[in-house]
């Protein structure tokens, strides 16, 4: 498994619904980006001046991230974004 460096977090995006709450299926290329996803493996921290930068996430979270946020990676024939902690908005509960 991959294990993020730092506050970095690895995630796996949510996938999108297709069809419309009127019932309309829609193309690929018409749904919308997802922008939740799920946390996977989280880093130990940053340490910044001698304290470990806390993580406010942990595995299983579910999170909405910044649309163009982190670095895309392949593992095992999987997609996976790692982020900075700092590019997560929020919590989803």
């Amino acid at each position: 498994m991959i294990k993020p460096l730092g506050s970095r977090v690895l995630i796996k995006m949510k996938e999108g619904e297709e069809t419309t709450k009127s019932g309309i299926i829609l193309a690929g290329a018409a749904q919308e980006k997802p922008q939740i996803a799920e946390v996977i493996e989280v880093g130990p921290g940053s340490e910044k001046d001698g304290k470990v930068e806390k993580m406010y996430v942990k595995k299983g979270d579910n999170i909405y991230i910044n649309e163009y946020a982190g670095t895309k990676i392949k593992y095992e024939g999987e997609d996976y974004i790692i982020v900075k902690q700092d590019d997560i908005l929020a919590i989803v509960e």
